[in-house]
């Protein structure tokens, strides 16, 4: 089990420290402000936290943890992770609380607190940004003199560095996500080889393509060489941890695939780009791929009104289905949204829209400079970009503009809204025509002729489902407060997302 807390809350608890003991204010001060003086606290052999000092519910939460963490320690927990990492203070702001509470802790048992014992501190870095950033984060870090030694003697100099899939998706779209994704590994791996510290990568990947999931040995076979060193740890979440391990035979079967994906990476490491060139169409693809996304998401006036009108993403969170509030904050806006209602709310519509938004405007951008030829050598020889390619290519094939279409008709209720939502579906054409394109296929899932059949089993039965959605979403927002048909609504939601398979 991983205890996990966003890195706002650990610096709310520090800014509170440094108030009452009348340092200044923690947020208000640098990163390397910060860094200077959790280091020197952590150097010192006398607690920080005075036993009386006041808190207000969200602090108090915060050293309650820690507390919770020290009493039980690595017996029962595994990593602490930090969601919204972005600098190398935000895990030494965590090894400072431990350490605050495995002082009181001892103190209460009458030992001596064994300052060496606290859990490994995952950082996850999540955004674009921050996965941009990791690999100047973790220098800093592993070149703290404190970090390095505790690291060596608490931990046998082994650092783990959790990547987060969903939010960077969420943040600017697959494509782009997955080339950060891709180059912050490459990154962490030789900082920390330099370092001479092991890495473990931990995979926070969802059920969903938009939100890093996928078929789990073409995701292991298309990392960059030495990010699978003999280790890998992963998320399995929701409805997939049923599917996957609900039955012995299921279940020993996925152990062995994952047992073979991460030999095979170890001993024989997946192809790295094999032309400079490669990158530099990667790093246009992404940016154009991120920028297309972004016009819309971000941009567009319309978007946020229509993506709640669309989709059943506010009866979502009223639900109470999800194993966390679909915000992080009662805001309005994308960023506060979680990655898990993004998705799955799209998912529902059969559009899908974030695991292709902006890769047909890319790839169509790339070939018209000239790179069409480029791009299907890319993917004929270069396990990452055929992978993305692939899983894309899937999640075209789940997706129903038909489908789609119904839910603007009935439930977008302005001229600007359906506007929108005739334009997405054009995209996705466009997207279905570039990715034919790039594979040489002709249709979608022309390489898996299995899973081509399965669709075309399966599709029957769900697409009624949508049509009932679409008319309870239409009563129930009507009449919110009736439970038949809330309680209808979650029976169509649970049969469209067994039906689509990737919904996490």
């Amino acid at each position: 089990l991983d205890p996990r807390q966003e890195t706002p809350r650990h610096n709310e608890a520090m800014d509170a420290i440094t108030q009452y003991l009348g340092l200044g204010s923690y947020l208000e001060w640098s990163e390397d402000q910060r860094i200077d003086f959790l280091t020197k606290e952590l150097s010192s052999k006398r607690p920080l936290i005075p036993k009386d000092m006041p808190m207000n519910d969200e602090v108090r939460e915060v050293m309650d943890t820690c507390l919770t963490v020290a009493k039980l320690g690595r017996n029962s927990l595994g990593a602490y992770v930090i969601s919204m990492a972005k600098g190398a203070s935000d895990v030494l702001a965590v090894e400072l609380l431990q350490r605050e509470a495995a002082f009181h802790v001892a103190a209460q048992r009458g030992t001596a607190p064994d300052l060496h014992s606290t859990l490994r501190v995952a950082p996850l870095f999540e955004t674009l940004e921050d996965l941009e950033n990791s690999g100047p984060v973790m220098q800093k870090l592993l070149s703290n003199s404190w970090y390095s030694q505790h690291l060596r003697v608490a931990h046998d100099n082994h650092q783990e560095v959790m990547l987060g899939y969903s939010d960077s998706g969420k943040d600017a779209g697959r494509l782009a996500a997955n080339w950060a994704l891709y180059t912050s590994m490459e990154q962490l791996v030789d900082i920390t080889k330099a370092h001479g510290v092991k890495l473990t990568l931990f995979h926070g990947r969802g059920g969903t393509i938009g939100r890093g999931g996928g078929p789990t040995y073409l995701a292991i076979q298309s990392q960059p060489p030495g990010s699978v060193n003999g280790g890998f740890r992963i998320t399995e979440q929701g409805e997939m941890v049923q599917a996957k391990f609900g039955i012995s035979a299921v279940a020993q079967y996925q152990m062995e695939i994952y047992s073979t994906a991460v030999l095979l990476a170890t001993l024989k490491p997946p192809s790295p780009p094999k032309y400079a060139k490669w990158r530099e169409t990667m790093d246009l693809l992404s940016k154009t791929s991120c920028d297309a996304y972004r016009d819309i998401v971000v941009k567009h006036p319309a978007f946020i009104k229509y993506f709640k009108q669309a989709t059943p993403e506010a009866e979502l969170g009223n639900l109470n289905i999800g194993s966390r509030p679909s915000r992080r904050k009662d805001i309005a806006g994308i960023s506060n949204l979680r990655a898990i209602p993004w998705q799955f709310a799209w998912t529902q519509t059969r559009l899908i829209l974030p695991s292709w938004l902006g890769v047909g405007d890319a790839i169509n951008i790339a070939i018209k400079q000239g790179l069409k030829g480029e791009l299907q050598q890319m993917y004929r020889e270069w396990p990452f970009f055929q992978a993305t390619m692939d899983l894309i290519e899937m999640i075209l094939a789940k997706s129903d503009p038909r489908i789609a279409a119904l839910y603007d008709e009935v439930l977008v209720e302005d001229a600007e809204g359906k506007e929108l939502g005739a334009q997405l579906r054009d995209k996705l054409t466009n997207t279905v025509k570039a990715i034919l394109e790039v594979t040489g296929h002709t249709q979608l899932l022309a390489n898996n002729p299995t899973l081509r059949r399965l669709l075309a089993m399966r599709n029957p039965y769900i697409d009624p489902i949508n049509i009932l959605q679409v008319e309870i979403l239409r009563r129930l927002r009507k009449d919110p407060d009736n439970p038949k048909l809330r309680d209808a609504l979650l029976i169509s939601i649970n049969g469209i997302a067994a039906g689509m398979r990737n919904t996490g």
